[in-house]
């Protein structure tokens, strides 16, 4: 690189630091010309934003961005030159990338990073627009209410919402759908437990009167293992009842006849030393239960709800529901999810575990063969 670029080059940064955007042009310009390296395109870029000359500034930050695609500063005056000219879509583009090169913790100068809150209001905004764009034009096609489906799909295109798929912490069985709640019409056996409702909270209601001590905490310490990172860990405010434990009744199962019949029309797993699951699970006031997933996703949780004040819900991915008494929900706890009691009263539901009903009778029993398995695998 010859003097006369450099001499030019400085001068040219002189000038933009006086605020000369002519004399800046001029001198980068000429140090470009003269053969200087890197060559200064995003100092050029400035000094041409400074003048209002939109398209010279684009050549200079595509330049730039030629040379560095991840120069940061690039991008967001990049970004910055599409919303000046009306080009959301490059814009959305253009700044996307700069967050993501900040959030990689690439570095970026102090007054760069100073920027990237105006980028991120931009984007939500250009979001909340696209959304109502979308929500108009489907109006408009009839749609008034898009189907729940494409409504969450359009809510996680906009950003509204996030892409939640399972992730159980234990085993993954591959090819089932991502369904975060089932519809209570898609069972046959539905309508028979929920028959059972008034009787099954009555013979809670009686037990709970004399012998609620016996509600233990839902997660609870393991002697000989490690203490598991859980904020309600030996916790009351989250508390338990089992109707089935490891695959056998409890001794409190001849206390709940009806629960115990309504049971038999869910089909549970059945597998030695682990299924049947059920019972009743107690959330008190205040309790929250934090975002987690579960151990496999071969099975569906369903919570028959018993006592349910106002205030108490559950989310599954995207979807929150609050429980209605008598009424199943029936969800995927292999998809993060968490659940809460904002009231001042208890929360009971009856909890139990069935099939997935994607599973071939096959899948069916060679996965209770595994899951025995597993179980007996350094049990001696």
């Amino acid at each position: 690189m010859s003097a006369l670029a450099e001499a030019a080059a400085r001068a040219g940064i002189e000038a933009l630091r006086r605020g000369d955007a002519r004399g800046a042009r001029a001198g980068l310009e000429q140090a470009i010309t003269l053969g200087m390296k890197p060559e200064p395109w995003f100092l050029l870029a400035q000094a041409s934003r400074m003048m209002g000359d939109d398209e010279r500034e684009r050549q200079a930050l595509d330049k730039m961005l030629e040379v560095d695609p991840r120069h940061a500063g690039a991008l967001v005056l990049r970004g910055d030159l599409a919303a000046r000219t009306k080009d959301n879509r490059a814009a959305t583009s253009y700044y996307s990338q700069a967050l993501y090169i900040a959030a990689a913790g690439l570095p970026i100068p102090d007054s760069i990073r100073a920027e990237l809150p105006r980028v991120q209001a931009w984007l939500d905004s250009a979001s909340r627009d696209y959304s109502v764009h979308l929500s108009q034009t489907l109006r408009n096609a009839g749609f008034g209410t898009p189907p729940p489906r494409l409504a969450e799909a359009i809510a996680i295109l906009t950003g509204e919402a996030e892409v939640f798929l399972q992730q159980p912490t234990s085993f993954f069985f591959p090819g089932l759908p991502h369904t975060q709640f089932y519809e209570r019409d898609q069972f046959d056996w539905v309508e028979e437990v929920e028959a059972a409702t008034d009787a099954i909270r009555a013979e809670l209601e009686s037990f709970v009167a004399d012998s609620e001590s016996a509600f233990r905490p839902y997660v609870e310490r393991v002697e000989g293992r490690p203490n598991k990172a859980h904020s309600l860990l030996d916790d009351p405010r989250w508390s338990a009842l089992y109707l089935w434990r490891e695959g056998g009744p409890t001794d409190h199962a001849a206390r709940f006849p009806a629960a115990m019949k309504a049971l038999e029309a869910a089909p549970m797993p059945v597998i030695k030393g682990r299924s049947p699951s059920a019972l009743f699970s107690m959330l008190r006031p205040g309790a929250h239960i934090l975002p987690h997933n579960g151990m496999i996703n071969t099975r569906l949780i369903c919570h028959l709800p018993l006592i349910v004040p106002g205030d108490c819900a559950i989310r599954v991915g995207n979807q929150t529901r609050a429980w209605e008494p008598g009424k199943l929900t029936i969800f995927d706890d292999s998809i993060e999810h968490e659940a809460w009691n904002r009231s001042n009263e208890i929360r009971i539901i009856l909890l139990f575990e069935i099939w997935r009903p994607e599973l071939s009778t096959e899948e069916r029993a060679a996965l209770t063969a595994m899951y025995e398995a597993i179980g007996l695998y350094d049990a001696e």
